[in-house]
């Protein structure tokens, strides 16, 4: 009603004796109350009036001077009561802002699980402060609440638990239902399906009911479910022909079904009768004619509109071609066949046609025979025996008896002769030969035969003979001629000169025909007449090109075949097939596209000109009155009762579909088409039936873009297909989208039954290109699709890698390998792989952790397990984040039925070789199929296996250390392998250093050796120099001072000795003791070597001082090791003299104790190189220099002997071992205080 008024009243929390009321005009909405107590609660109530009174009272708490305040959020949310379409909300008041709450608001999140949806209001609740629950209407998943108090909105409580209501059947039917003729027995049904939120149910559990039913009542309802949600169009196929249905589609779910449909009407295509007439019959009336009569087809079986019937008949059992008798119009019950065979029996039966074309014939044919006749003349004649006095005569029946064969009649008179002197003779009807006697010789007889019936003589036969014994074969006939304004489409007169008949007359004449280019010769008639100069050759192809030849036939034989004739080309004729329609489409709202195949070429007789399309508009309503109209003017014919074509001629022969525009929109139309030549029209196709109106749209969604959102989800937009094709309404859109790697197995369709021009493309792979197409439809179909674009998912955690194997199982190792993840989802940065054992392992659960790089084989070798142990291994794959992991569990060897260790491997050692021998161990349950070597560094690595494959036969391997890391020692040991796995190891080997010895040109010392080979080479040259050249007087001074005791030497020649002869001496001790120049095999000098020259070095403190600075102390250039004494050094002189027996005035004790030369030598500093070719190095006893020399020391090297005879210097080589250095001997008595001892293995004169 109207509001008249508020009614607002005030009073004391609970004290209605304060109370105050004020009537208020409708115009106020606000009002001031004043005159209240401080501090005081106080309940305000506001109602409206009309004028039937007070309406409903809303109230609210406050206190006065207390300010109110925004409310606080519900809390202890919680749910209950979940029905399909509501859901009770329990919750605990939050603060009420100091004041009465006014309306509760609730809130919800409409959407699947995971969907970042939007908040909505779904329900209110005003005037309920006190209320704590509240049933909530029309709740999806996801809902939360919130409340309000006058003041304003409090924040919103935490959101709910996430909750699905319960299902319910669909509240609304499919939408757009249309129907249209399919085919003859089939309707195409389409339908708007529902939208995900009309479901009302689980989406996998919607689907759709179909209910048919014809439109007169008959029959019962049929229900067909399609259960495909997003299914749109259905073909009710198995329907009755030229019928009128109603239908109507339901959607349901896993509760139940929705509202139906309204109904939609439509009608099947017309077709041909599916029977022939019944009650069919005939009879003859002449002996060419007969009567056929039949009637109705049953009304179920007509499938369209009669138009007229066709009487089928042949002869039985004749291979002739069914001919066809036509009665036009459905009021046709009769039919006269004339030109009939006589005596003739026949297979007859009726059919019925239509629009579409023939109908079934009627069963089963009926046979019935036409009268009999005179009969027509015998065939075959012929005289196959011919005397100068007699002739056998031999024929064969009528090739058309016209009744039953009653007698055969002879006549034969001479040819000049009249008919009325021939000789007659009745044969019985069984007869096939005559022998005629008392004939003239070499005489031209004529003979006539004829059969009888009961309906008389008929015609007869004629045939001439020559009685005479010299017939022969004929002659060929002349070349067969044809003129040209004789050539037909299908026939010809061909005429043709007769040859020689050979004193045999021609019996019939024989013609071939041969089909150019490459066509064999054909018989095609072995019948013609003997009188025949002429036949017309029929039952050719029209427009092909022929030759003919003709032979002739008497009694006793064949003709060569004529001369073939000239090649001709019969003339065009109209084509004798229809173009096959492919398919009529609508292709806009007002024009169709028609697809056709052109019929063979042999069928178009002819040169094609073009194509003939007919069309025209189809009026159910006006056919359904044919009937009527047929009975009232049983004449009517299809042309009369029907719409007129329309007619385009297409003269582009090379066309296989056109476009026929201009029609009218919401008709259905019939379209025919033929083709024709030069000379005519062939016949018209069977007619195709279209719908104008709806068309699908020509042209393709524009400017798709392809985004990437998530990581499985992907954004397509689009913009609709231009206006001008869309031919209609765009209903929706259907979205193409398949990976690109794999179309075949990924193509998915997502259907978007709304114009818009976006979709979210969910639940994709990860980091995967896709292609998206999409396509419009409206309701005539789908339109083409965009041309793909390419979108790429963004990076997700990958899937778990696929399944863990193990291999190489020993008792401390494992090879684990594993598969790439089938669904990458990204760039695979590496792997995560992590191991522990299932029981903990002396009290501790080592859990493991690896991380493989991505680029890294898919393979890892684990070492440090523990022997009988189950160890767990889990791995997975990484992107940008690590997915699931793949888990296997394994068993540390030995297995059962495993062999037992190997006997304890030996080592041994050749070059960089190193061999393992070791003995075979217990082989276990079964046969052992290899060997393990396995190796650990000592300093406490773990095992690896080293070698495997190792033959079973085998109990030894020999490897290059090159294998091993130089520098350390390894252990060794042996498994053994058989098809239960890995044994048990054998005891490892000591261990041995993988050391590799250098190459001796790698050593240091080899530079050394070879400096000091060639410093000896050199100083061997010049010793050979020197001695050569100093021989001589040498000589000359040995020989003046032999015989007398030896005198001391001056100092120059001291020096000269010392610089000239010490160098040879030293090298002849040390290197060429036996094969020196000097001597020979028999130990006798062949010469002396040269005397010292005085003079040739001159030696100061001062030089020593001088190159005491540049030389190293303590630095010599031919010492030797102890070690580098060569073993033939014992054994290189032939002189063995035994030191004591040595005089005590030698050659060398005659400069030692010269105390001049002595103190020359004792002054120099040690380390200094005289000519550099000694030098002195402290002595390494470490003794003072003046500790005497004992005369055991038999083992010094380099001591010089001279023998009585001569006084040359002569080497000595003691008996001792030759490990123990060398030294020149001195008598005790010459080595004064503070002189320096000879160096060890050094030779010198000082």
């Amino acid at each position: 009603g109207c509001i008249s008024g508020y009614r607002i009243s005030w009073e004391e929390y609970n004290r209605t004796n304060t109370r105050v009321t004020h009537y208020l005009p409708n115009v106020t909405l606000e009002y001031r109350v004043t005159g209240l107590t401080a501090l005081t609660t106080y309940t305000i109530e506001v109602a409206a009036m009309t004028s039937k009174g007070q309406g409903q009272v809303s109230s609210s708490t406050i206190s006065s001077g207390v300010p109110p305040e925004l409310p606080g959020a519900p809390t202890n949310l919680g749910i209950s009561n979940i029905g399909p379409r509501s859901v009770t909300l329990q919750f605990r008041p939050g603060y009420d802002g100091k004041t009465s709450i006014s309306r509760w608001q609730v809130e919800a999140q409409v959407g699947q699980s995971g969907e970042a949806e939007e908040w909505g209001l779904v329900h209110q609740l005003a005037n309920e402060p006190d209320t704590r629950s509240m049933e909530v209407p029309n709740l999806k998943p996801y809902t939360y609440y919130r409340r309000v108090n006058i003041v304003g909105t409090s924040p919103p409580s935490l959101p709910s638990r996430r909750i699905q209501t319960l299902q319910a059947p669909p509240d609304v039917a499919p939408a757009n239902v249309t129907l249209r003729t399919a085919s003859e027995t089939s309707l195409w049904l389409r339908w708007m399906p529902l939208l995900e939120q009309e479901y009302n149910g689980n989406p996998d559990s919607v689907g759709y009911k179909i209910r048919y039913a014809r439109s007169d009542g008959r029959g019962q309802p049929v229900v067909h479910i399609i259960h495909d949600r997003v299914e749109r169009e259905y073909t009710i196929e198995d329907l009755e022909e030229w019928t009128e249905y109603r239908v109507q589609v339901q959607a349901f779910n896993a509760i139940g079904s929705g509202p139906w449909s309204h109904s939609v009407v439509g009608r099947t295509r017309e077709s041909v009768p599916s029977s022939g007439p019944s009650n069919v019959s005939a009879v003859a009336t002449s002996s060419s004619s007969m009567l056929v009569r039949w009637s109705d087809i049953p009304e179920a079986d007509c499938n369209g509109l009669i138009l007229g019937y066709k009487v089928m008949y042949k002869e039985k059992d004749s291979d002739a071609h069914v001919q066809f008798w036509l009665a036009e119009g459905n009021a046709s019950r009769s039919a006269q066949l004339s030109g009939l065979g006589k005596y003739t029996l026949y297979e007859i039966r009726v059919l019925a046609f239509t629009r579409i074309g023939d109908g079934v014939p009627s069963r089963p044919p009926v046979l019935e025979r036409t009268l009999d006749d005179v009969p027509g003349p015998p065939v075959g004649i012929l005289f196959p025996e011919v005397r100068t006095t007699s002739v056998r005569l031999v024929w064969q029946p009528p090739a058309a008896p016209n009744g039953i064969i009653l007698a055969y009649q002879v006549t034969h008179c001479l040819n000049t002769t009249t008919a009325n002197a021939a000789t007659v003779e009745v044969l019985e009807p069984g007869a096939r030969q005559y022998t005629a006697t008392g004939l003239q010789p070499e005489a031209t007889y004529l003979f006539r035969i004829a059969a009888q019936t009961r309906k008389g003589w008929g015609e007869a036969a004629e045939a001439l003979v020559v009685t005479t014994e010299k017939r022969d074969r004929p002659q060929p006939p002349g070349k067969p001629l044809v003129q040209q304004e004789e050539v037909r489409a299908r026939s010809v007169l061909l005429s043709w000169e007769p040859g020689s008949d050979g004193l045999s007359p021609v019996r019939y004449y024989t013609v071939q025909t041969r089909e150019l280019p490459d066509g064999e010769w054909a018989l095609h008639s072995a019948s013609v007449s003997r009188n025949a100069t002429a036949f017309v050759v029929d039952r050719l192809k029209p427009f092909t090109s022929y030759k003919f030849r003709v032979k002739a036939t008497n009694d006793i034989g064949d003709s060569e075949y004529s001369e073939e004739s000239e090649s001709l080309t019969t003339l065009q004729a109209a084509p004798e097939e229809a173009p096959t329609i492919l398919s009529v489409t609508p292709h806009t709202t007002t024009s169709v596209l028609i697809r056709w195949q052109p019929p063979a070429e042999d069928k178009i007789n002819g040169i094609l000109l073009g194509f003939r399309l007919r069309y025209r508009e189809l009026v159910y309503d006006s056919l359904r009155g044919f009937t009527l109209r047929g009975i009232g003017n049983p004449g009517a014919t299809w042309a009369e009762l029907t719409p007129v074509y329309a007619v385009h001629n297409l003269s582009e022969v090379s066309l296989t579909q056109y476009e026929l525009d201009n029609l009218s929109k919401h008709r259905r139309y019939e379209i025919r088409m033929s083709v024709y030549n030069a000379v005519g029209e062939g016949p018209p196709s069977p007619p195709q039936e279209v719908f104008v109106g709806e068309a699908v749209p020509t042209g393709a969604p524009q400017n798709v873009a392809v985004q990437a959102a998530t990581a499985t989800q992907l954004d397509v937009t689009w913009e609709p297909p231009p206006a001008e094709s869309q031919n209609g309404d765009i209903q929706g859109y259907k979205i193409h989208f398949w990976e690109v790697q794999r179309q075949n197995q990924s193509a998915r369709v997502k259907t978007l039954f709304l114009p818009e021009n976006g979709v979210k493309l969910k639940n994709l792979t990860g980091y995967t290109s896709y292609w998206v197409s999409v396509a419009a439809f409206n309701a005539a179909g789908d339109g083409p699709r965009s041309p793909p674009v390419k979108g790429r998912t963004q990076q997700a955690a990958p899937s778990a890698p696929g399944s863990i194997r193990f291999s190489e199982l020993t008792t401390t190792s494992v090879n684990v390998s594993w598969e790439p993840p089938p669904l990458p989802n990204g760039i695979l940065e590496g792997y995560r792989l992590v191991y522990e054992p299932c029981m903990p392992v002396d009290g501790v659960s080592k859990i493991v952790t690896v991380d493989v790089k991505g680029n890294s084989p898919l393979w890892m070798k684990v070492k440090d397990l523990a022997e009988g142990v189950t160890y767990r291994f889990r791995i997975r794959a990484k992107t940008f984040a690590y997915g699931p992991d793949v888990e296997a569990n394994i068993t540390t060897g030995p297995g059962e039925g495993a062999p037992g260790p190997p006997g304890e491997p030996f080592i041994s050692r050749y070059g960089s070789a190193i061999t393992i021998h070791w003995s075979s161990g217990d082989p276990g349950q079964g046969p052992i199929t290899r060997y393990v070597i396995e190796a650990r560094p000592s300093d406490e690595g773990l095992w690896d296996i080293l070698i495997k494959d190792i033959p079973k036969e085998v109990t030894s391997y020999t490897f290059s250390m090159d294998i091993l890391k130089q520098g350390v020692s390894y252990d060794f040991r042996v498994i053994a392998v058989n098809d239960y796995g890995y044994g048990t190891p054998s005891t490892p080997s000591p261990s041995v250093s993988a050391q590799k010895a250098n190459p001796f040109y790698e050593e240091w010392w080899f530079l050394v050796v070879i400096a000091l080979v060639g410093l000896i080479f050199i100083l061997l040259l010049v010793f050979v120099l020197i001695i050569r050249g100093q021989s001589k007087k040498y000589a000359k001074k040995s020989d003046s001072g032999n015989g007398s005791k030896a005198t001391a030497l001056s100092h120059g020649e001291m020096v000269s000795l010392d610089e000239g002869s010490f160098p040879a001496l030293e090298l002849n001790n040390r290197r060429l003791s036996v094969k020196n120049s000097f001597c020979r095999k028999n130990g006798i000098y062949t010469r002396s070597p040269p005397r010292p020259s005085p003079g040739s070095l001159h030696y100061s403190d001062e030089d020593v001082t001088k190159y005491n600075d540049l030389i190293p102390a303590e630095s010599s250039s031919l010492t030797e090791k102890p070690s580098e004494v060569s073993d033939s050094q014992g054994s290189d002189s032939e002189y063995e003299v035994d030191p004591g027996h040595q005089k005590a005035h030698s050659f060398v004790n005659h400069y030692i104790s010269d105390p001049t030369y002595y103190n020359s030598w004792r002054r120099q500093q040690k380390g200094i190189s005289r000519a550099q070719a000694y030098s002195y190095t402290e002595s390494d006893s470490g003794e003072p220099d003046h500790a005497p020399l004992s005369n055991s020391t038999s083992t010094q090297q380099g001591s010089l002997f001279r023998p009585k005879a001569s006084r040359t210097p002569t080497p000595q080589t003691p008996g001792n071992p030759p490990s123990q250095p060398g030294t020149l001997y001195r008598p005790p008595s010459s080595l004064a205080p503070g002189s320096r001892a000879p160096i060890a293995g050094f030779s010198s004169f000082v």
